[in-house]
């Protein structure tokens, strides 16, 4: 099948894209480089530089190119941020979202997998969390996300659009080709990772008492690998899944320390840290149902043991410790 995948030189975007090449589809790589990195391409795509928020390129893109299905990663993800600048998070996750399902109809492409997050679930109330959950976000990234969920159902309504909305927990780890660089990273693992290799003085490690074996937080890692056969397996059966919501985790969690644990067995360093107050706003525990993808699509997380993630983290960085070369 001919690809399109959105946001292809970001951290998921671009393994997902490696992925798809090796298991023989054409893919067409789209991305306007703002928080993307042109050297996490996928090699064999086709990239077309393009911003969603320009509706005379995204046609360019369909009418130079045969496309069968989408794959939407493009957007911001910055939760912090999303609470000092709540419109940038509306125009590109909802706005420029729209963009490109107009742009789809208009050309007749009417399957499309979207991206989304467990942030749509808010505080939770039942773990592990299914996709039943009450859908309540505490910020407007998660608000962003599941307001274009809506959106999807109704074009699916008027429009017989065929989609499934994945929502990911803590997305981890690394392929061979790619890995996890983020020009502001805030993800505990690159992070845990980065103080073991010394290029932090330390890790800031946010709440030491919450009701959990250890009083650190739990969360739910699941790897990029993962993620990446997640998505292959709903395009196959799209017709049959359209309209369906599936978590994407690995049905168990790890608390901070265990994660630290794991990143000293992996690399053979210490980690240090320094104990800190909690942040707001931070469950204790969110770790995923995902019962659901396993009964419909028989699928299940085959790289999300804990050492397999930072063993797979720490090969990438080793290889590439300052991140992408941009040129």
């Amino acid at each position: 099948m001919n690809i399109l995948v959105t946001g292809a030189a970001g951290y998921i975007g671009s393994i997902c894209a490696e992925v798809l090449l090796t298991r023989g589809h054409h893919v067409i790589a789209l991305d306007n480089l703002q928080e993307g990195h042109r050297a996490a391409l996928a090699r064999g795509a086709v990239f077309c530089h393009v911003d969603l928020a320009v509706r005379p390129q995204l046609d360019e893109v369909f009418l130079q190119n045969k496309i069968d299905a989408v794959m939407h990663f493009a957007g911001e993800a910055l939760v912090a941020k999303s609470v000092s600048d709540p419109s940038s998070f509306y125009a590109a996750n909802i706005a420029c979202g729209v963009n490109l399902l107009d742009a789809m109809i208009r050309h007749n492409v009417k399957k499309l997998i979207f991206s989304s997050t467990a942030a749509t679930y808010g505080e939770p109330h039942t773990v592990p969390i299914p996709e039943d959950h009450s859908q309540i976000p505490i910020n407007p990234y998660g608000q962003s996300k599941l307001r274009f969920e809506q959106i999807l159902s109704d074009y699916r309504t008027y429009t017989g659009l065929d989609f499934s909305a994945l929502r990911y927990f803590n997305a981890a780890g690394a392929s061979s080709e790619h890995g996890e660089h983020h020009r502001q990273e805030t993800h505990l693992i690159p992070r845990v990772l980065d103080a073991a290799a010394g290029n932090i003085p330390h890790l800031e490690v946010c709440g030491t008492d919450y009701p959990t074996p250890d009083g650190t937080c739990v969360r739910d890692y699941i790897h990029v690998l993962d993620i990446a056969d997640s998505h292959i397996r709903v395009l196959g059966e799209l017709e049959r899944v359209s309209g369906e919501a599936f978590n994407v985790g690995n049905a168990h969690g790890y608390s901070i320390l265990e994660v630290i644990a794991a990143v000293e067995r992996v690399t053979g360093r210490k980690v240090p840290r320094k104990m800190g107050p909690r942040r707001p706003g931070d469950p204790a525990v969110l770790v995923a149902s995902n019962e659901k993808l396993a009964r419909m699509l028989k699928w299940k997380a085959s790289h999300s043991a804990l050492d397999e993630i930072v063993s797979s983290a720490w090969s990438w960085k080793q290889k590439h410790p300052h991140g992408y070369a941009e040129s």
